[in-house]
């Protein structure tokens, strides 16, 4: 008697495919899904055991629902020549309503019972062009650190001469205060012509000074900001 036909739905239908290198493991993933409403028994079994590792290799799967099954090819010395014969096969059977044991229904399982569906495998290795990309991709790397690099060194900048725009001020301020005290004895005085004259027409052209290099920075300090905020987009 014919076996019955395949309820599972496979993705992929016909092949796993692997993609190399493979100086490491490398997954595929096979998802099963049931779309009957009974649960289903499931095994996937393959050719070269030793070569794969399937999480899981069997269960039950919900009547209607899926799941996804990991096919882990260990590492090997690929060879573009020899051409893969390992195939997968999925092996399935409704589940018995008064299901206990799995491994049981299993061996008590009738052929005709019984439903499978199998795959092939293909090794793929990674096109020369992707190797180029890959390598072209490291000056861009190498690029954008550096951009780290000077952006982390205007940062440095920029909060130095914060700080020198901050001491300037209070320098000014602090003039400013001196250069009113000048003033008021002055006027008590009643001399314009006395050397606290002079000292004052000094200490305005200082303030001046001041006021100019403060200015100067507060325009560079601008512009580095500017330069950050490109930067940074």
């Amino acid at each position: 008697m014919a076996r019955a036909e395949q309820v599972l739905v496979l993705e992929p239908q016909h092949e796993l495919k692997f993609r190399g290198p493979f100086t490491d493991v490398v997954t595929a993933t096979l998802k099963l899904t049931n779309p009957t409403d009974r649960n289903v028994c499931f095994k996937v079994k393959t050719t070269a055991p030793r070569r794969y590792c399937v999480r899981p290799n069997s269960g039950i799967i919900d009547a209607g629902s899926s799941i996804n099954v990991s096919v882990m090819l260990q590492p090997f010395d690929y060879d573009p020549n020899e051409k893969s014969k390992h195939k997968f096969m999925v092996q399935s059977m409704l589940a018995p309503y008064d299901m206990t044991d799995m491994e049981g229904v299993w061996k008590e399982a009738k052929p005709e019972e019984l439903m499978d569906s199998k795959l092939r495998c293909a090794f793929e290795m990674p096109l020369e062009n992707d190797k180029t990309t890959e390598h072209s991709t490291l000056p861009k790397s190498a690029s954008a650190s550096l951009d780290d690099g000077e952006v982390k060194k205007i940062m440095e900048e920029c909060k130095r001469l914060q700080m020198e725009v901050q001491r300037l001020r209070e320098e000014n301020k602090q003039i400013r205060e001196d250069d009113g005290l000048r003033k008021r004895k002055v006027t008590s005085m009643g001399s314009p012509h006395s050397p606290s004259s002079s000292t004052m027409a000094t200490s305005a052209m200082r303030d001046e000074g001041l006021s100019t290099r403060i200015l100067a920075l507060c325009v560079l300090f601008f512009v580095i900001g500017v330069i950050i905020g490109k930067l940074a987009l």
